[in-house]
């Protein structure tokens, strides 16, 4: 065995580390933002915060799965938030599990489903709401992009 697929093997596990340690981070994080109504669901109504308040936005968090890749209006209004995000500094990463996603930020009973394909954390002034797995999720965001990948896919944990 070489160098190079032993160091590799080290980085595949570190990257499966990283990635399970994401998910868990963002998990706590849309928990946490929703309980403190910190929190946007649906690509209409994100949209409608960042042309409003974009320096509220703190986090976002874009959802698809094969049912909906080739749903080319959606692929059009995720082009225009991933260049939003970019030109305010905004960190963002894709989940690929929208059941999921539903599952952690649920709806009221009364409510129809929400649409989790975009979401986002907002925070209302820079110091009143602080969170670690934001924080977590920053360095995340940060690491993906140091190795060229500008929207990393998050893995949510399993429950």
């Amino acid at each position: 065995m070489t160098f190079e697929e032993l160091s590799g093997q080290d980085n595949a596990a570190a990257t499966g580390d990283r990635m399970q340690s994401a998910g868990t981070a963002l998990e706590e994080l849309l928990v946490s933002a929703k309980k403190q109504d910190c929190l946007t669901v649906g690509v209409y109504e994100s949209a409608q915060v960042m042309n409003v308040d974009p320096d509220s936005v703190a986090f976002c968090v874009l959802a698809t799965n094969e049912e909906y890749e080739c749903d080319i209006a959606l692929q059009i209004h995720f082009t225009l938030i991933q260049a939003f995000c970019f030109d305010n500094d905004i960190n963002i990463v894709r989940v690929n599990d929208i059941g999921r996603l539903a599952d952690i930020v649920g709806s009221d009973q009364d409510e129809e489903p929400k649409d989790v394909h975009c979401m986002l954390v907002t925070s209302p002034s820079a110091d009143s709401w602080k969170d670690s797995a934001l924080e977590r999720l920053g360095l995340f965001c940060e690491e993906s992009r140091n190795v060229y990948e500008w929207v990393p896919t998050i893995t949510l944990p399993e429950r």
